[in-house]
């Protein structure tokens, strides 16, 4: 496939312009599926970044999440960041602090980070509920997005926010604003692939909207699997396979002239 991946400044091109659909997508065949289906940006863990990803995915602009956690200093965060874009990353999400934001900044690494509920520090606002419901919360959102700006964000994803709040927000800053649960007056939307499809096991979010039940037919597959293996052990315990078709023939002289020889 020929390549049209988006910049940074493409990106920022297109806010207010039109909304951009955003997937999280964790496996080779979904990053596939997203580019075929036209999915402008998809986050990514970062093993998944590499030639194979680009070759099934190489127009979709793509963001290594860099996980709260999984890096303390900011030594590891840069050591990871660049990492992430040799091996094929647009940018990088990282929720980590904003003096990390502004060292990735200043080595020219495009960062999108997040603000409302923040998974990884949720505690602070009261667990995993919507945040920005009155008006010293959105407040406090607002803050935390004009301290990006400062920063050196380009991006950031705002998760579970009232949609009056979300669109005051979005209009008033020049990151590129990522909607998850927080309407469409925001820049992009974002959903993970596996509530889409309709994977998710557990607790699917209210935002979240399933198009297909892969579960149900996983499910299928799964006893499909299993009557195939029982029919298979069936088969071998009655002698029905091998069958003819199954064996490697050989002349009739030849084995003759073998069992002459094995027999001494």
């Amino acid at each position: 496939m020929k390549s049209n991946r988006p910049t940074v400044a493409d990106i920022l091109a297109l806010k207010g312009k039109r909304q951009l659909s955003m997937l999280r997508v964790v496996t080779l065949e979904e990053a596939e599926a997203a580019e075929r289906a036209g999915i402008e940006m998809v986050s990514v863990p970062p093993a998944l970044l590499g030639p194979a990803f680009r070759e099934v995915a190489p127009s979709v602009f793509a963001v290594p999440g860099l996980e709260y956690g999984d890096f303390v200093t900011t030594e590891e965060y840069l050591r990871a960041a660049f990492k992430a874009m040799r091996a094929g990353g647009d940018a990088v999400y990282c929720a980590a602090s904003l003096r990390i934001i502004r060292e990735l900044r200043d080595e020219g690494i495009p960062v999108c980070s997040h603000v409302g509920l923040i998974p990884s520090k949720a505690t602070w606002t009261g667990g995993f509920k919507a945040v920005g419901k009155t008006a010293d919360s959105a407040m406090a959102i607002w803050n935390a997005v004009k301290a990006l700006e400062e920063a050196g964000a380009f991006a950031a994803e705002i998760e579970v926010v009232p949609a009056e709040v979300a669109a005051l927000i979005s209009a008033r800053t020049f990151l590129f604003m990522i909607s998850m649960g927080a309407g469409a007056g925001c820049d992009a939307q974002y959903l993970f692939a596996e509530d889409v499809l309709g994977q998710n096991r557990g607790h699917v979010p209210r935002h979240a909207k399933t198009y297909r039940d892969f579960n149900a037919e996983f499910d299928r597959l799964r006893h499909e699997r299993i009557a195939a293996f029982r029919e298979f052990r069936q088969d071998v315990e009655s002698g029905a396979y091998p069958a003819e078709p199954h064996n490697v023939s050989v002349a009739g002289e030849e084995i003759a002239r073998f069992r002459d020889m094995i027999n001494g």
